[in-house]
């Protein structure tokens, strides 16, 4: 794997209001310093920053009985009108290496004629949040066995310069045939032949899947507390 040449990265400290004022801003709302997804693509809302004014506005954005999930570097302040659930801390990793050439296995382009397909293999295996509508986030693709799909992986949030590989997910009786570093290294691909960055997501206590993305080539960047915030 050969090094990547480093670029401006001060956008990924604060990557969903980034990705929701720049590439994604059709896929949810926004006011002047908070955004979030529509409920059915992804349950992330973004602030520009955590002044009183923005926490305000972030609560126009979260409907009662509902919520959304906040990355951010450091532990929020107190919010009016919002409760805030400290949920883990998130790992974000950013691939320093381009990808190794493609082996073996055959995959295939994912689009809305899947999404049931991929709904049901998300809920099976828990890769992260993944609702209805996820896969108009970006690229999906995946492998099929005999028809069922058994492995996955995609585009989620895409800023300026980046876009996040996402939902990288495989079926139990799949695993250790490495589909999952083959779709990864797809995308990876792709996203360079574009010009972009590939980053991701990860629990920081999710060993087995850091090991793997380190592997790959990624390198940690930064450790996000992850908050579920409610009216």
């Amino acid at each position: 794997m050969n090094q990547v040449t480093h670029q401006d990265r001060s956008s990924l400290d604060n990557p969903v209001w980034a990705a929701l004022t720049t590439r994604q801003t059709a896929l949810g709302y926004a006011t002047s310093t908070a955004a979030r997804y529509f409920p059915d693509i992804a349950p992330f809302a973004g602030v520009a920053h955590t002044a009183p004014d923005a926490l305000l506005e972030l609560a126009t954005l979260v409907v009662p009985g509902g919520y959304a999930l906040i990355l951010n570097v450091e532990p929020l302040p107190p919010m009016e009108g919002l409760r805030a659930e400290h949920l883990f801390l998130i790992r974000q990793m950013v691939d320093e290496h381009s990808p190794s050439s493609g082996t073996g296995h055959d995959v295939i382009r994912l689009g809305a004629s899947d999404a049931s397909d991929m709904l049901e293999l998300a809920r099976a295996t828990q890769p992260g949040p993944f609702g209805a509508r996820t896969h108009e986030m970006g690229n999906y693709i995946g492998i099929r066995d005999n028809g069922r799909l058994v492995a996955m992986a995609g585009e989620r949030m895409r800023l300026d310069g980046f876009t996040e590989i996402s939902a990288v997910c495989v079926e139990e009786g799949y695993r250790g045939r490495g589909f999952a570093a083959h779709l990864m290294n797809a995308l990876r691909r792709e996203m360079r032949e574009r010009g972009e960055t590939p980053f991701l997501h990860v629990r920081d206590d999710n060993a087995s899947a850091i090991g793997l993305y380190q592997r790959l080539g990624f390198e940690t960047r930064k450790v996000f507390h992850l908050y579920r915030v409610a009216r």
